[in-house]
């Protein structure tokens, strides 16, 4: 194992201990951990600009998992790309643990990334570096977070327990089953205890049983350290392991379905994970409006109404109703 040193940057990690994830001495701790306020992404490509978020708002409280969902293109992984200190917005404010990540310097960007936030690959190849055996690639963000020692060793010890690979140590990724792999690029991503998980498809390339595995030990981290989540996933059954699912489409959030009891994933045999789906009888659809009163219909609702650009609105006491506008014929005028 590499012996690096490495000392933590206590401006941007005010309180490090072990066991615990960043926090900021003096803040409001009921406030959102990520706190998102229109977030807006152009790509130049070219002489075309591509709109990859379009005023994008999202809050997410310490400890919760939320997974995200929607068609290519609605600006998944853009999203996860600002949160992770990879991308900045051209516009809007992006708030992760008290950190504004659309202001700090390219050092500060860094030392977030080292200390902040975790990060998980659809592709095992891009979370583990082949031409090091597994301890060493565990080594590296400890190294990176300033531990090392008889610590890293512990942690790395304890982290291969946890998933289920003590002994492995020596073993070089390519010695490894994809699911394996994955389960040791998790542990890379959580090594360093950070306040955030963040996970690009990361059961993309499994089979459903390997799929639950993943789910259930990212679910067993965030539970012993409050660990707050975010996935990007097409599975639905992986998302309705989730305590929230946020739909994108277009750069922005349209709707939101919310788990109505508790997680017990580890109740789940293989077959009734890759049953597992957002249904009714468990969770809550609900329309989000964003901060400044835009949502986002249904697509098969507006298609099924026949709404198309402007509608009625009708306000009662306690909600309001939303009618296809239909104007009103003009009479003829009279030919003299």
């Amino acid at each position: 194992m590499q012996n690096f040193s490495c000392k933590p940057v206590p401006e941007l990690v005010p309180e490090l201990t072990e066991g615990c994830a960043p926090r900021c001495r003096g803040k409001d701790m009921s406030a959102p951990l990520i706190a998102c306020e229109n977030l807006v992404k152009i790509y130049k490509v070219a002489d075309l600009e591509v709109v990859a978020l379009q005023g994008l708002d999202l809050d997410v409280q310490a400890g919760e998992m939320v997974a995200v969902m929607g068609a290519s293109g609605s600006g998944k992984s853009t999203q996860l790309n600002i949160l992770s200190g990879l991308d900045s917005p051209s516009a809007g404010r992006c708030v992760v643990a008290n950190y504004d990540v659309t202001q700090l310097t390219p050092a500060q960007r860094l030392r977030y990334r080292r200390h902040v936030v975790g990060y998980v690959w659809q592709q095992s190849g891009r979370n583990l570096i082949a031409s090091y055996t597994v301890a060493q690639n565990l080594d590296v963000p400890l190294w990176a977070g300033a531990i090392t020692g008889k610590a890293a060793r512990r942690r790395i010890s304890e982290l291969l327990e946890g998933i289920g690979l003590a002994g492995t140590e020596e073993k070089y990724p390519a010695q490894l089953s994809g699911g394996e792999q994955q389960r040791v690029s998790l542990a890379v991503a959580v090594a360093h205890r950070p306040a955030v998980l963040l996970a690009d498809e990361p059961t993309g390339e499994l089979d459903s049983a390997t799929a639950r595995q993943i789910i259930q030990l990212i679910r067993q981290f965030q539970q012993q350290s409050n660990l707050t989540v975010i996935v990007v996933t097409h599975d639905v059954a992986v998302a309705a392991m989730a305590d929230r699912v946020v739909a994108l489409r277009d750069g922005r959030t349209s709707t939101e379905t919310v788990r109505r009891a508790a997680w017990d994933g580890n109740a789940l045999d293989d077959e009734q994970f890759a049953q597992a789906a957002l249904t009714a009888a468990t969770h809550d659809e609900l329309i989000v409006v964003d901060r400044v009163g835009r949502l986002q219909l249904p697509r098969d609702v507006v298609e099924a109404l026949g709404i198309s650009g402007r509608v009625n609105l009708h306000r009662a006491a306690d909600h309001v109703e939303l009618w296809p506008y239909h104007p009103a014929p003009q009479p003829k005028e009279e030919v003299q």
